[in-house]
């Protein structure tokens, strides 16, 4: 990708991609209303707050004026421990009977067998859970509040309240620093104050040290654990004031008549043999020697240029100066706001970066590193789901200039390689490595309960972000070192694991569910096991060419390169069912619930391109007929997570009007005043709204798809333009092969096009129905113009 990463705005972005000039623009808060979110009041609920994250630690500011909460979190905050017995013995004795019911047709009796014999012990699972929250304390004001501005400005990561008492103005504001692994808090303002920590659910004893205020706990819970198992941590408060007195004691620390006082909060655990006292003490002495400014300047100078590789904007913004939740508010009741949508896109962007950054101990879990305590409450738990949530986190990364977020995700994908050679052996009695539906940083790979939590092929889903980032940034040694012997101990686990359908002799997975729905078993009842659904296909095909692909660009293992290539020939086709649709399973069932969340066989046509409108139009049309069926079925199963989904399969298609209806859906439905998406109470068992940050991640990466598409070996500019966004500007966007690509368009037209390559090479480039080949030189822009089209 070229080091050129400017930020763009306004018009100025035009004239810039236009002439090739670099357009910086000002960094202060007010001159960049497209990145900044706003309000006119403190929040009230979670869901109101606004995230802080510095990778591995997380915070919500409030913006309270009389009471500041913030609520604390970290990525490694879990419950549980490692559990050596979580494979179901039974299950490799009786694998061949329950596959030999499937090919029968006997769908009901393999369900209960697998019921019985496949399911996992996921005793000690765990989950992530919330912090204590720190509370500040203000002297009321004694007059009343005017001018209330609460501002969260994603250029620079900094959350600011500012308000008018009596004449006076006082400001406060916050950052969560990665360079100095901490979360800093500013009073600005002469001020009286107590910090002191809320109650939690949580067993921990607090206790003052001078000036800080250290807490000693441990992160347990009996829902998902023994109640005993979990991580110890830490959490040390210091106050630096400004002139003014102090008072300690051991429910918190109070400040006196301070001039301005700067609030410094470390958090570690014992995470992987961390020591969470050394490291907080560690964090706290080499932040005490630097003033805030030099603090806020290093946070500044540390997320910027990642923030900053990319800008987007939609047309002249006449809403850039309304609050945030009044842009929602306007959008749940039909107005059209593009540049609420371009916001939307870079808070993906921004959370991507705030809570996944190239050294955080683990990747983005359903809640990001942020904890609202309700996922963590529901049976399906604060963890890393694989059947669609902890890839979708990760489907922005590449297309959005924020390659190396995808670091922890990575370094994740080596632990359960080792982790799955456990139960590849005990319950196949294959070579390598598997993961089903769900994980944890303990290395639960067996599945989960049958009905949703046997789904072999979850790791290879999860894995082909591995070869996203070989395809966006060409890196042989990735792919050579890190990214092959996960894919090459995947293949040999499903070479040896797959049997051969009796009827056409097709390899087949199984018994395996398609995530996480049923079918009607002709001979009556319900199913959900079956051999080799369609999302199996998709991801034993994907894996299969992968490891053909990359033996070939390596000129390695070329024996491997045989096998896959002969097992890829035997896998079944994608099949259209009576409806018109694309089949879920291998046969054309009915679906039990029509209405299911999950499309799980539409990971065909995104984030996979097996299913293509230019190349397979016919199973193209049967992709749509299935998401038309899904949502005419009474009482569809909305989740934030799938409107996103939606929005990509309808970019894939070229309709980008559908793609936007699901983004206002999305905005108006499944999203919180502060922008973080959420499931919806009344789905999959939530009684209220949960935050889920995959309709984040997951729709910023869909609109990446409806600006720019690169996945059949074109760069396609504006594939799937929508109506509502007739002008327009993005730069910084990735395609795959190492091409960074900034587009201009006005009335719906491409104005012009710059693509910069780290490598010398001929790029199709297709605008519309034309495509063209251009030679590109290595670290030089290529500048289009629609003409060149013709």
């Amino acid at each position: 990708m070229s080091t050129r990463r400017e930020f763009i705005a306004g018009a100025a972005a035009t004239a810039a991609i236009a002439t090739g000039k670099p357009f910086q623009a000002p960094a202060s808060s007010s001159a960049n209303p497209a990145t900044t979110l706003w309000y006119s009041q403190e929040a009230k609920q979670w869901l109101e707050a606004l995230p802080l994250g510095n990778g591995n630690q997380g915070a919500m500011i409030f913006g309270g004026v009389t009471t500041e909460r913030l609520a604390l979190s970290d990525s490694t905050a879990w419950s549980g421990a490692p559990n050596e017995h979580s494979v179901n013995q039974e299950a490799k004795a009786h694998i061949a009977e329950i596959r030999q019911l499937l090919f029968d047709g006997k769908y009901v009796e393999a369900t209960q067998l697998s019921r019985k014999y496949i399911a996992g012990r996921a005793t000690n699972f765990g989950t992530n859970l919330p912090l204590p929250d720190v509370l500040i304390d203000f002297e009321s004001p004694s007059h009343p509040i005017t001018d209330y501005r609460r501002t969260l400005t994603l250029h620079d990561a900094v959350a600011e309240v500012s308000f008018r008492s009596g004449g006076q103005s006082h400001s406060r504001e916050a950052f969560a620093s990665h360079a100095h692994r901490l979360i800093a808090y500013r009073i600005a303002h002469p001020s009286s104050f107590r910090v002191h920590f809320a109650a939690s659910q949580l067993p921990f004893t607090a206790h003052t040290e001078g000036n800080r205020l250290v807490l000693l706990g441990r992160a347990v819970e009996t829902k998902h654990s023994d109640g005993k198992s979990g991580v110890d941590f830490e959490i040390h408060v210091e106050v630096i004031t400004q002139d003014g007195h102090t008072e300690r004691n051991t429910n918190g620390i109070t400040v006196k008549e301070a001039r301005t006082a700067t609030i410094l909060i470390a958090i570690a655990t014992s995470f992987r043999g961390n020591d969470p006292n050394a490291a907080c003490r560690q964090t706290l002495t080499a932040a005490r020697s630097l003033s805030y400014e030099k603090l806020k300047e290093a946070h500044i100078a540390d997320y910027a240029p990642l923030f900053r590789r990319m800008s987007f904007r939609l047309g002249n913004d006449p809403n850039a100066n309304k609050p945030t939740d009044m842009r929602i508010s306007n959008v749940k009741k039909g107005a059209s706001d593009p540049g609420l949508h371009a916001l939307f896109f870079q808070f993906g962007r921004y959370l991507t970066i705030a809570g996944s950054r190239a050294d955080s101990h683990l990747p983005l879990a359903l809640q990001g590193i942020w904890n609202d305590g309700l996922a963590a409450a529901m049976g399906w738990t604060d963890d890393f789901h694989l059947d669609i949530n902890t890839e979708q986190n990760y489907w922005a990364a590449e297309v959005c200039n924020l390659s190396e977020c995808q670091a922890p995700l990575f370094r994740f994908l080596e632990f359960l390689r080792s982790a799955g050679q456990k139960p590849a052996r005990e319950m196949y009695d294959a070579p390598g490595w598997i993961a089903h539906t769900v994980t944890n940083p303990w290395g639960y790979t067996a599945p989960g309960d049958v009905g949703w939590g046997n789904f072999p092929v979850a790791g290879i889903w999860l894995s082909l972000q591995l070869w996203e980032h070989y395809r966006f940034t060409n890196d042989k040694m990735f792919l050579r070192q890190t990214a092959f012997p996960i894919f090459r101990d995947a293949a040999e686990f499903f070479l040896a694991y797959m049997a051969t359908e009796p009827t056409h002799g097709w390899l087949v997975t199984g018994p395996s569910e398609s995530p996480e729905n049923a079918f009607k078993d002709p001979r009556g009842g319900n199913a959900s096991e079956s051999m080799m659904p369609t999302v199996d296909r998709v991801m034993t095909f994907a894996l299969f060419d992968i490891c053909e692909q990359t033996c070939k660009v390596l000129n390695f293992d070329m024996p491997l390169a045989e096998r896959v290539k002969t097992a890829k020939a035997k896998l079944p086709p994608l099949q259209i069912g009576s409806h018109g649709q694309l089949q879920e399973w291998l046969h054309d069932v009915e679906d039990a619930y029509p209405n299911h969340r999950h499309t799980s066989h539409l990971t065909s046509l995104y984030p996979e391109s097996q299913v293509d409108v230019r190349t397979t139009p016919a199973l193209a049309h049967a992709a749509e007929i299935t998401i038309q069926r899904r949502v005419a079925a009474p009482d569809w199963e909305q989740t934030e997570w799938g409107r996103a989904n939606f929005m990509a399969f309808y970019a894939r298609l070229l309709k980008g009007d559908e793609s936007v209806h699901y983004l206002n859906d999305l905005l108006s439905h499944a999203t919180g005043n502060n922008l973080l998406t959420f499931s919806q109470g009344g789905v999959a068992g939530a009684e209220q709204n949960i935050f889920a940050i995959d309709g984040n991640t997951g729709g910023t990466a869909a609109m990446a798809e409806m600006l720019m598409q690169s996945q059949r070996g074109e760069i396609e500019l504006l594939p799937a333009l929508p109506d509502a966004w007739p002008d327009g500007e993005v730069r910084g966007l990735c395609a795959r092969g190492g091409y960074t690509v900034d587009i201009a368009w006005q009335n719906g037209a491409l104005i012009h096009a710059a693509i910069r390559s780290r490598f010398p090479e001929a790029i199709p480039v297709r605008y519309r129905d034309s495509v063209k080949s251009f030679n590109i030189t290595a670290n030089e822009t290529l500048r289009l113009r629609p003409t060149m089209f013709k």
